[in-house]
């Protein structure tokens, strides 16, 4: 499959006041409901600044191979959201130091589910005044906040979605976890053509469960992983576990609720309330590569973890952004359009 992201390029929206619909290029509004083109409709957004969309989009896809996230070469973001009607297309373009400019292509019925579900991925409403001021106080950290200052904590857009990725991503590498994510998005998620490119939509709970194990091991999962997927699905899928139920929990509840399922630990847990829920007041440690990048960071400065996050406290799950930035800034991954690739 051959992914060129020169044709993703759309018609860039122009800056207006926060929440209301921009004009397209054209200098037309379209009516509510309609794509004419396959622009969609376009809203400005105000984030609270500093806001980067280069650094949280990176952060989010975490390789710029993922092909469920994807960045263009003039910095747009794109992604495909599921719908009641289909597949909706949201593009989202900073065109202000305190303006997204985002845009939903598909069903009217569909438009205002994506457009919420894209400011959430995207953090802009998150104010991380209280970090920065901590991370201040902690002298080997402050100068990688202070280059990647504007990046914001993205969140997947279902639990669902947070723990497959954090399943998948145990106690492997990066570069391997995403291509074996990239398989399981080939083989089960929905596509959607836009200017003959394929975009993917991340398959949900029905068609991991309903995919056979061959399938899945095929991907690259191991055993242990596929059983754990499967126990997580069929968790979410009877509605035992959801969004709406950890939400209700403080965060140490919450992880309880996650370790309770079978070949979900410490460091699993950690990881989906941090994607996928947002809570900042946790770091998933006692990951060898967590070790290796503080290690990298910090270079031959004192160090004591404990007190690292003591310092940062409710927002030390920034520290865990951050040290993957420190990452990708190395491999020259941060801000890179989403690379051309078979799958």
């Amino acid at each position: 499959m051959n992914v060129n992201v020169d044709s993703l390029r759309g018609v860039g929206p122009t800056q207006g006041r926060a929440g209301a619909t921009v004009r397209s290029e054209s200098g037309r509004t379209p009516p509510a409901g309609t794509t004419p083109g396959g622009l969609g409709r376009s809203h400005a957004v105000s984030v609270r600044s500093p806001y980067r969309l280069d650094l949280t989009a990176s952060v989010l896809r975490r390789l710029s191979t993922n092909l469920v996230d994807v960045l263009t070469p003039d910095g747009e973001y794109v992604r495909v959201l599921s719908g009641i009607a289909g597949p909706a297309i949201v593009r989202a373009r900073q065109v202000g130091p305190d303006t997204l400019a985002i845009a939903v292509e598909g069903d009217a019925r569909d438009h205002a589910a994506a457009l919420a579900t894209a400011r959430r991925v995207l953090g802009v409403e998150i104010d991380l005044r209280r970090f920065y001021r901590s991370a201040a106080r902690v002298r080997w950290l402050w100068p990688l906040v202070r280059r990647m200052r504007g990046v914001k904590p993205p969140r997947y857009p279902t639990v669902w979605e947070a723990c497959a990725n954090a399943i998948v991503f145990q106690q492997i590498s990066l570069i391997a976890a995403s291509a074996i994510m990239s398989r399981i998005v080939v083989a089960l998620g929905q596509c959607r053509e836009r200017d003959g490119v394929r975009l993917y939509c991340f398959p949900g709970v029905e068609q991991v469960q309903g995919a056979d194990d061959a399938t899945l091991r095929a991907a690259g999962l191991s055993a242990g992983k596929l059983a754990t997927l499967r126990r997580v699905g069929d968790t979410i899928g009877s509605g035992v576990l959801d969004e709406a139920v950890l939400e209700e929990h403080s965060t140490p509840a919450a992880a309880a609720l996650l370790r309770g399922i079978k070949g979900i630990g410490p460091w699993t847990a950690a990881v989906i309330l941090l994607r996928g829920l947002g809570r900042l007041d946790v770091f998933p440690a006692n990951d060898t590569s967590v070790g290796r990048n503080l290690a990298f960071v910090r270079g031959s400065a004192p160090f004591d973890l404990e007190a690292v996050l003591d310092a940062l406290g409710p927002d030390r799950g920034m520290l865990y952004y951050h040290l993957l930035l420190a990452r990708l800034e190395a491999r020259g991954d941060i801000g890179r359009a989403s690379v051309e690739r078979r799958a």
